[in-house]
């Protein structure tokens, strides 16, 4: 006899490519629409399935998870980022938690760049004067931004994605310093020509740009309030595409009001979707919607784990990204 499927609820929408694999290796329920699932809608959920998959917008709480039944045994966390996951109380409920990590390195990195790039050389300010018709021709004073080369990149959090920043940072010219909760093998330091910063504080004092790299987790929650951006030469421009929760985004927004800050690039923000209307209108800001990994690659690479970590378990292994409390 074939063994039975198992069961299987996806909260989200994900590329059509996933959605197939997934009908065919499991009983799988296909989000009908894409949006955020309601939170009854996720209880339910999380009664009726074996393995639950889930992306950055389901907040899976001990509430949640107290009331999930013995059913559920795996949460497949489409993403690599799990600070919306109570991955504790999940491992103390027997529920196994896995997740995407690398297959959103390069293409966030990418943006990062992008980032960098944007709110240094006032690109936006540019495209807006081209998009409004007031270009009034070249001029030697006009739209002045600053060169890359030679800047100190200061990186808070070194691990997959500051890494590849700090390569391609490299690439243009610019001094890594980085600051994490440990030290780089010599063999991954070397190449970068890094410096690594055991105080944070001693970094920032010395950073040109500021890349937010690191997950949010209790002790990373406002690690950049604001004393420590106060450590900040106001020519300084901080860029975040990691959680917006690493920084106090209302000391970041009367900084750069006061003109304490030269300028910032952000992907990700505190409140989510709540951005802070005073930071909106600043000139000298970049905001993005949370698009650093939103290549096609990368989405079909996360799918692509996801699935291989679902499999896994299913055989009856554990999942090779398993996510346990220790590692946050």
């Amino acid at each position: 006899m074939p063994t039975k499927r198992l069961s299987v609820v996806v909260t989200r929408r994900l590329p059509a490519p996933v959605e197939a694999r997934l009908t065919e290796l499991f009983d799988a329920r296909l989000a009908e629409a894409d949006g955020a699932m309601p939170r009854e809608a996720l209880a339910d959920a999380m009664r009726e399935a074996d393995i639950l998959v889930t992306c950055l917008s389901d907040k899976i709480d001990a509430a949640l998870l107290a009331g999930s039944g013995d059913r559920l045994k795996l949460i497949a966390n489409y993403g690599a980022g799990v600070d919306h996951i109570d991955v504790a109380t999940a491992r103390q409920r027997g529920v196994l938690v896995s997740n995407t990590p690398g297959a959103l390195t390069e293409d966030t990195a990418d943006m990062t760049l992008a980032l960098i790039l944007a709110v240094i050389r006032r690109m936006p300010e540019g495209m807006a004067r081209m998009q409004a018709d007031e270009w009034e021709g070249w001029a030697p004073e006009a739209l002045l931004g600053g060169r890359l080369s030679g800047k100190v990149l200061g990186i808070l959090g070194m691990g997959r994605i500051g890494q590849a920043v700090a390569r391609r940072a490299r690439a243009f010219g610019m001094r890594i310093h980085y600051h994490n909760r440990r030290r780089l093998h010599e063999g991954l330091e070397e190449p970068l020509e890094a410096t690594f910063h055991d105080s944070l504080d001693r970094m920032l004092t010395m950073s040109d740009v500021v890349s937010v790299n690191c997950p949010h987790t209790p002790s990373t929650f406002h690690l950049l309030g604001a004393r420590r951006l106060k450590l900040l030469r106001p020519e300084s421009i901080v860029v975040n595409t990691s959680r917006g929760e690493v920084i106090d985004e209302n000391a970041l927004t009367r900084m750069l009001r006061a003109g304490e800050l030269a300028g910032a690039g952000l992907d990700v923000y505190e409140h989510g979707r709540d951005v802070n209307p005073r930071l909106r209108a600043l000139p000298n800001v970049v905001l993005l919607p949370h698009m650093g990994s939103a290549t096609r690659e990368a989405r079909l690479e996360m799918g692509e784990r996801m699935l291989v970590n679902m499999q896994t378990f299913a055989d009856g292994h554990r999942p090779p990204d398993l996510v346990v409390p220790s590692m946050l």
